[in-house]
């Protein structure tokens, strides 16, 4: 049976030799080669996540087989800057009224913040945290939406993220239970999932709400630019290329390029990493 997925997925080896690993060193008692059951589930969990075009068709992921690995009711990822507070968001979740739009980055920007420093203290490991711990703490005066509504049945969470290096920002994916405690298997498969998760999220175009995000800034000056001027550099300053960028907004690379001339003569800058500085 092994050899009959292995045969239908050759793609699913690597994933399939990390999991031997992972679920032996869980202490859960399996033989060194994962059993007909798992093979077919993880086989089914990528198999599905390459049909992941729309956010829909993330939702519908992830209520389907890796809730068995990580069983959630809210899923938060963030990504930017952190440092610089650019930061962006998504919420997917089957609770009525928990959605990315009815939510505020700003808001949600102490937990995220809280959150991400954790993570790069303990070196960028997935890690957990009951509710009342350091860090799974809200501001009564934030959150005043559904989501803040729902964290509030939430007993446990799930943390962990990715440094994109050419990209040169980090994601951050929270997962929430309702359950009281999250077993080391789940820890442990999510370190072998993330990359399938990020992967998924970076399929998918932003919403509007998580692309207007990127257009804020503590200084509040913008030199001028037009709104869609200030976009494009906000996804220049995440790293981005003219072809991510023209893609991410929807535009030719020809219209990116024009842009960033127009920039460039506001900015009085003669390279592209100056608005950066700017």
């Amino acid at each position: 049976m092994l050899a009959y997925y292995l045969y239908r997925g050759l793609y699913l080896a690597p994933v399939i030799l990390e999991l031997a690993d992972l679920f032996s060193s869980a202490n859960m008692n399996l033989s060194l080669s994962l059993s007909a059951e798992h093979v077919g589930r993880y086989a089914r969990i990528i198999q599905e996540w390459i049909t992941v075009r729309r956010h829909y068709d993330l939702f519908i992921w992830l209520q389907g087989e890796i809730q068995h690995y990580l069983p959630h009711e809210i899923m938060l990822a963030a990504w930017g800057n952190f440092n610089a507070n650019l930061i962006s968001h998504d919420i997917i979740s089957p609770l009525l009224g928990v959605r990315t739009e009815h939510s505020d980055v700003r808001s949600l920007s102490p937990l995220l913040q809280g959150l991400f420093n954790r993570w790069i203290e303990l070196g960028k490991k997935p890690y957990t945290l009951g509710v009342g711990e350091s860090g799974f703490l809200l501001e009564e005066r934030g959150l005043q939406c559904a989501l803040g509504v729902a964290l509030q049945g939430m007993q446990s969470i799930l943390i962990h993220g990715v440094s994109d290096k050419r990209g040169q920002h980090d994601s951050l994916y929270i997962i929430f239970s309702s359950r009281k405690n999250i077993g080391t298997s789940s820890v442990n498969a999510i370190g072998v999932m993330l990359p399938y998760l990020d992967a998924a999220l970076g399929k998918i175009d932003p919403l509007p709400c998580a692309r207007q995000a990127l257009l804020s800034s503590e200084s509040g000056e913008n030199y001028g630019l037009s709104a869609c001027e200030i976009e494009i550099m906000s996804w220049t300053k995440l790293g981005k290329t003219t072809f991510e960028t023209a893609a991410i907004l929807g535009i030719s690379t020809f219209t990116v390029k024009n842009h960033l001339r127009n920039i460039f003569k506001k900015l009085h800058a003669h390279n592209r990493s100056q608005p950066h500085q700017g």
